[in-house]
């Protein structure tokens, strides 16, 4: 689906009554999703045990 597709569905989807806030939030998180598929397909994302493992190191030295 290209992007304006995207924007189209979204705004259908949207209540009649929303605020542009709403309508920036919803295409904030339509962006985000978009570019953490891109980066998914380029090979870069983490596993569940890597992200832990750099949460846990930052608390630790933060003195969490």
């Amino acid at each position: 689906m290209n992007t304006k597709q995207a924007v189209q569905d979204l705004l259908q989807k949207l209540p009649d009554n929303c605020t542009l806030d709403d309508l920036q939030y919803h295409l904030y998180v339509l962006q985000a999703v978009e570019r953490g598929r891109g980066e998914i397909a380029a090979g870069k994302k983490l596993s569940h045990e890597d992200v832990k493992r750099e949460l846990r190191a930052k608390w630790q030295s933060a003195g969490i």
